[in-house]
Order: structure tokens, then C-alpha cells, then sequence
């Protein structure tokens, strides 16, 4: 028997959107309505008949609550096999009502822990019965219905008036795979949650899980013969996963990843600051006086990378920033706001995407990065490192100016967000050469030097704008050669890890340059 006519349902709902709905449609097609607590309570402000499952279990709910369900005549009723003689005389003897349907969805404890919530709050939100009741019934597919999110009623529904008031197996074991999905999720953001109590005692913890919930299928992935779907974790943390869209075409697996690159580098900067961002690596990055002022010195380092850009903004979007953005085709803009006039500037721009975010991330908070490899996952703490003045360590005969120094700084903060090796060429708050992503450091250096020598090119400049800028090395130079291109360059001070074996070769190198250089002590490898 595959269709299952439906005759009593369960439900016990944290989240109640729909729920009366729900209720007058299951109790209008002759369902018996089983119910907890407040679903109960919000079934009869509803004017439907509810049967307390205190009536059900013959034992009241206990302990605020935490007690109610986990109960033999609630779990014996989702888990029987009713073709199993043995099963059918126990239901029987021990007058246990067969369940239906379930309909459940747990203590919201993913929003509690985002919220800031104390501990006590979010063990409190930890949900056991409700867990333990999906599970039940998913097991039991070939007589029980599970649904776990009201984004299923309609679904529901529209399964029960095809099949005479009845659910079939294919729409219970589909159920199924979305309620122990639901489950895993959630015991996975609880795991998470309390991994804290291992990593406090400085241990790796045994398991680790991920919990995330489908936000939007994708068109494809990096590559149209690659399916994709993007996902959100449920932290909450501004970006792309909280983002609204206002106006443009679907965001694309790639738009997704450069744009979560841009604002997290431009949320390193306190003053106004915009990023563009190409392939997940900045091609030009800047900060001002103004947002339209940063804007058009990011985009004069690599006027020609930036067309089809990315651009993010630390501020929100004015109209005169978005005349400007709108001057070259952009993919995607995002930032904090918009005015209307900005919006007004972009409404023309049809293929043009604009997100806002409302806040920025915090880019020091302590947060996990997970990447797959074949045969599990590399887990690691996101790099939140930040460097202040105090932190550096001149090791030349030179030392930097005050101006070079707020440059050094400027420039070590993008090259923590260029792939490796990066090298970052910065003068007056901006960038002005970018080299990514290359094996060989001393080739991201040229490639950064002759990034300058466009720009002088496209800007009519009489001289390369690495003349008289500081470079940023986001590892250490392993021999002379790579400083020795940025000397060529005209760059006059450098700020890189150390810790080479040959870092005494690369400081007598640079002294005889005339370079001024520190050591920051860390690095900034981006793969």
C-alpha cells in the first residue's frame, strides 16, 4: 500500500506561520488535529477542534515543557510498521493511535545564537523532543508523513487533493530526505555552537559539521556543465548571504564569490574606501575623502580589469558614486545603502546588480573557514589578523616616514585579500599595482610594476606611479630579486613578514637600495 489515507496529525510547530491555515485545511478534509503547547492554543484561537497529546499520552506535559512528547504512544504511533502483525497487536494491546502525519518544526535555535544570545538562553532553545519525533517519523516512510517547514503546506496540500486525501510514497520518502536534512542541519549548528567548549582548551574538535539551508538554486557554477546552489549558514554575518537585491538579472555562482571577496576587503578600511574586484582578486582598491573620489582613484589603478567588475563600498552608495560606477559596465555593485538618487542613477542599468547589506562584517571576529579537499576537509580559523604601527619592526637603516607608514598599513590590509603570491603597490591611500596569484613572487612583482606603468600610460602620467610608493609583500621575499624589482619600480618602502632564511641578504639588499622596510612578523597566504 503506497497512498496512506490521512486520519490523525501531530503537530507542534515553534515556528507558526501558516499554522491556522494548515489547521482548517487538514481539519476540513476530516484530519484529527493532535497538538502541543502553544500550537494548540493558536489551532483553537483558530476555531478548530484540537486534541491535547497530554489527553493522547495519558501524562501531562512537564519540567516548562521540556517533557511532553517523548512518550511510547507518540513514538510507537510514527515509528509502527501497521502490516507487521506484532506491530499491529502492540498498537492494539497498548492503545496507541496510529500518527499520519507530523508536522514539526524545532526551537529556533540558530536565530537564538545569532542573536548574541547568553548561553543559558541558547541550551535552553536546544530542542530534543521535537528531533527525536522528525526522526520517527522520517524513518517510517512507508506510513508516516513528515513535514518540517511551512514552506511545504501548499506542497502538502496539493499532494492530499491528487490523491484522494492521501499522501503516496514518493511524496513521504521526499519528505523524508527534507526532515533528516532539517535534523542533521540543526544538530550540526548545535555541534558548532558547542565546539567552543573543545577549542577553549586549544583541541581540534573530534567532528565537525556544517548546517546550511538552500537560499537559491544557481544557473550553473564556475563553468555552465557545473550545477550549483548557494546556501546560507544561519550566523547572520553581513554579506551576500544577507544581501537584498534591488535591482538586475540573478546573481551568478561567480558574481556570488567576487562580490563576498569585495566586502570583506572593504570592510578592513574606517575611512571612505571602495574595492573592485575581479576573479576574487582586487584590481583596484582606494580610500578618500568621498566614496565617488575612492571610486575613481580604485578604478584609475586598472581601468581595463575593472570593466565587468565587481565594486563594493564601505559607505553608502550616493548618487555621484553610482554616476561614476555607471560610466563602465560593472556586473555587480554592493555596499551598506543607497540612496534613492543612486537607485534612480542605476534603474537604467538593466544587467547592473545592486545589494545592499545594511552593515558591514566585522572583519577580526573569530569565525571557521572550511575548505574540501578529496576525502573530507582543511578547517582553519579565518584570517582575522590586524596589524597596528606598534606591531611593525624596522629592520633597515631607514626607517619609514609617518606618510609611508599609513601607506605600508593601507597596503598590507589589501594584499591580506590578493591570491598568493600578492604584491601590492599603494601611494596616498590606494593602490597602484596589483600582482596575483603568480608562483613565482618575483613575477608578481613585475607583473605589479608594469600594473603602474598602464596606469601611468592610461593616465597620461609623465612617470610610472610606483615612483615613491611602498609595497607590500603578503609573505616573506625567499631571496633579493623580488625587493630588488620593486626598487626598480621606484617603490621606496616595503613591509613583508621576514622570517627567511635569507632575510640578512634581503636587508643588506635593501639598504643598498636606500629602501626603508618592516617586518610585520605575520602572513597573509590566500589560496
Amino acid at each position: 500500500m503506497t497512498t496512506i489515507p490521512l486520519k490523525r496529525a501531530l503537530i507542534s510547530v515553534s515556528d507558526k506561520t501558516g499554522l491556522a491555515r494548515l489547521g482548517q485545511a487538514l481539519s476540513a478534509r476530516g484530519v484529527e488535529l493532535v497538538s502541543t503547547g502553544g500550537s494548540a492554543a493558536a489551532l483553537r484561537a483558530a476555531g478548530l477542534a484540537v486534541r491535547d497529546v497530554a489527553d493522547l499520552t495519558g501524562f501531562p506535559e512537564m519540567m516548562d515543557g521540556r517533557v511532553k512528547t517523548l512518550h511510547p504512544k507518540v513514538h510507537g504511533g510514527l515509528l509502527a510498521l501497521r502490516d507487521e502483525p506484532d506491530h499491529a497487536a502492540a498498537l492494539e494491546s497498548h492503545g496507541i493511535a496510529p500518527i499520519d502525519l507530523l508536522v514539526v518544526n524545532l526551537y529556533p535555535f540558530e536565530v537564538t545564537v545569532a542573536s548574541g544570545a547568553d548561553e543559558a538562553a541558547c541550551i535552553e532553545n536546544i530542542d530534543i523532543g521535537g528531533p527525536a519525533m522528525i526522526r520517527a517519523g522520517a524513518k517510517n516512510q512507508a506510513w508516516t508523513c513528515v513535514v518540517t517547514d511551512p514552506e511545504d503546506y501548499d506542497a502538502l496540500f496539493a499532494e492530499l487533493d491528487a490523491n484522494g486525501g492521501g499522501t503516496t510514497l514518493a511524496f513521504r520518502q521526499r519528505q523524508s530526505a527534507i526532515a533528516y536534512g532539517r535534523t542533521a542541519a540543526y544538530d550540526a549548528a548545535v555541534a558548532t555552537w558547542m565546539a567552543r567548549f573543545e577549542t577553549a582548551r586549544e583541541e581540534a574538535p573530534r567532528r565537525v559539521a556544517a548546517a546550511a539551508r538552500l537560499r537559491q538554486p544557481l544557473r550553473y557554477g564556475e563553468n555552465p556543465h557545473q550545477s550549483a546552489a548557494f546556501y546560507s549558514d544561519g550566523s547572520g554575518r553581513p554579506g551576500v548571504a544577507t544581501a537584498t537585491q534591488h535591482q538586475g538579472k540573478e546573481l551568478s555562482y561567480n558574481n556570488l564569490a567576487d562580490t563576498d571577496a569585495a566586502i570583506e576587503l572593504v570592510a578592513e578600511f574606517d575611512r571612505p574606501a571602495v574595492a573592485i574586484i575581479k576573479h576574487a582578486n582586487p584590481c583596484g582598491v582606494a580610500t578618500g575623502e568621498t566614496l565617488a573620489e575612492a571610486y575613481g582613484r580604485a578604478f584609475d589603478c586598472d581601468r581595463t580589469s575593472a570593466f565587468g567588475g565587481i565594486v563594493a563600498l564601505n559607505g553608502p552608495l550616493d548618487a555621484e558614486t553610482a554616476e561614476a560606477i555607471a560610466g563602465i559596465f560593472t556586473e555587480v555593485v554592493v555596499a551598506p545603502d543607497a540612496t534613492e538618487e543612486a537607485r534612480a542613477v542605476f534603474a537604467g542599468k538593466k544587467n547592473l546588480r545592486l545589494l545592499t547589506i545594511g552593515t558591514l562584517p566585522d572583519p577580526h571576529a573569530p569565525r571557521r573557514a572550511m575548505k574540501q579537499v578529496a576525502g573530507g576537509w582543511l578547517v582553519q580559523d579565518h584570517d582575522n589578523g590586524r596589524l597596528m604601527p606598534s606591531d611593525l619592526r624596522v629592520v633597515t637603516r631607514r626607517a619609514p616616514n609617518d606618510d609611508q607608514m599609513r601607506n605600508l598599513l593601507f597596503a598590507w590590509r589589501v594584499a591580506k585579500h590578493v591570491k598568493s603570491n600578492a604584491i601590492v603597490y599603494a601611494k596616498d591611500g590606494a593602490t597602484v599595482g596589483i600582482g596575483a596569484g603568480q608562483m613565482s613572487r618575483v613575477d608578481s612583482s613585475r607583473i605589479a610594476a608594469r600594473k603602474a606603468e598602464d596606469m601611468a600610460e592610461a593616465l597620461n602620467l609623465s612617470h610610472t606611479p610606483a615612483r615613491d610608493a611602498v609595497l607590500a609583500s603578503d609573505a616573506f621575499f625567499p631571496f633579493p630579486d623580488g625587493l630588488m624589482a620593486a626598487a626598480e619600480a621606484g617603490a621606496k618602502a616595503v613591509i613583508q613578514p621576514g622570517g627567511s632564511m635569507r632575510d640578512a641578504e634581503v636587508i643588506a639588499a635593501a639598504d643598498a637600495a636606500d629602501l626603508a622596510m618592516v617586518f610585520t612578523g605575520m602572513r597573509h597566504f590566500r589560496h
